[in-house]
């Protein structure tokens, strides 16, 4: 049975290694290696990330000045992109470690298989779907990811598919913890656009002891390989600032979230500690009053 989230699961996010070594229904280590082009993800702060008005908790970023310079075919891929796709290929080059998926990802590598149920792919995750239609209570939160091709001078991922997926405002999974099992909101599959965008709206995740705030997220090839047991292309997570979460979690609802996030560290993180999280950490953008939109550059 799943831990309280005041007392994470023994396993909780203990590495790759691990993942690897326990994937059962769904993965085998070839889905991770194979075929040579699992690649890594590259988190440089996106210019231009569109928010609402309020204060603003952004996190430095990787320097464009001493990331790769884009090649000629992404410049020109930029010429009619907006502010921030031109940024993201910009600052394109920098890779970000693999990370594990944790204990509850819902993807048939741990237990049940949202990927395969039908309603999945939406980009409202705030919402359970299929036999319940129960609402994740808490601050709004809108996630963009920016996808580029590495292996084609950084152009944007079009068709390329993201799962997403996070704990409540109470640091509890869906389909895992205890009274959560039926539920399956905050979790998510959305496909690129043209831009290699994809954009999640849901809630401002809580804080639960051993973890700094995060959400979890696969890239896959295909919106055909996310639904279908495909290969997965990159693994990681993103890292929320602490301003946003100071301002977050003085907020009603957030009580107990108040309460862990002091106790852990971005250099303290089993996931983030090694670098201090500089290469997943989101820009976020808003306010309590207006809600939040965060935004991570991700290079494949």
């Amino acid at each position: 049975m799943p831990q309280p989230p005041h007392e994470p699961h023994p396993n909780h996010d203990r590495g790759l290694e691990f993942d690897l070594s326990t994937l059962v229904s769904r993965r085998s280590l070839g889905m991770f290696l194979g075929a040579g082009t699992a690649a890594a993800l590259a988190a440089c702060s996106p210019g231009g990330t569109s928010g609402t008005s309020g204060s603003s908790t952004s996190a430095a970023g990787t320097s464009a000045a001493t990331a790769p310079a884009p090649s000629a075919a992404s410049a020109s891929a930029s010429a009619s992109a907006t502010p921030t796709l031109t940024r993201a290929i910009a600052e394109c080059g920098v890779e970000i470690p693999q990370e594990t998926a944790g204990p509850y990802p819902g993807d048939g590598s741990n237990g049940p298989n949202v990927l395969e149920v039908s309603g999945v792919v939406r980009q409202d995750i705030t919402s359970s779907f299929g036999t319940s239609t129960s609402t994740a209570e808490g601050l709004p939160l809108t996630v963009t990811l920016t996808l580029l091709d590495n292996a084609n001078g950084c152009t944007p991922l079009a068709g390329a598919a993201v799962y997403a997926w996070h704990c409540d405002r109470e640091g509890k999974y869906s389909m895992y913890d205890s009274g959560l099992q039926n539920e399956n909101y905050l979790r998510g599959v959305q496909e690129a656009d043209a831009n290699g965008q994809v954009t999640f709206k849901t809630i401002y995740p809580g804080a639960y002891n051993g973890r700094w705030p995060h959400i979890h997220f696969e890239v896959f090839e295909s919106m055909n390989n996310a639904t279908a047991a495909g290969q997965v292309l990159a693994v990681s997570q993103i890292a929320l600032t602490e301003a946003a979460c100071k301002e977050v979690y003085a907020s009603a609802g957030y009580e107990s979230s108040a309460q862990n996030f002091p106790r852990t560290t971005l250099k303290s993180d089993n996931v983030f500690g090694n670098d201090g999280g500089i290469y997943q950490l989101a820009t976020i953008t808003g306010s309590v009053a207006a809600g939040y939109a965060a935004g991570l550059n991700v290079t494949v």
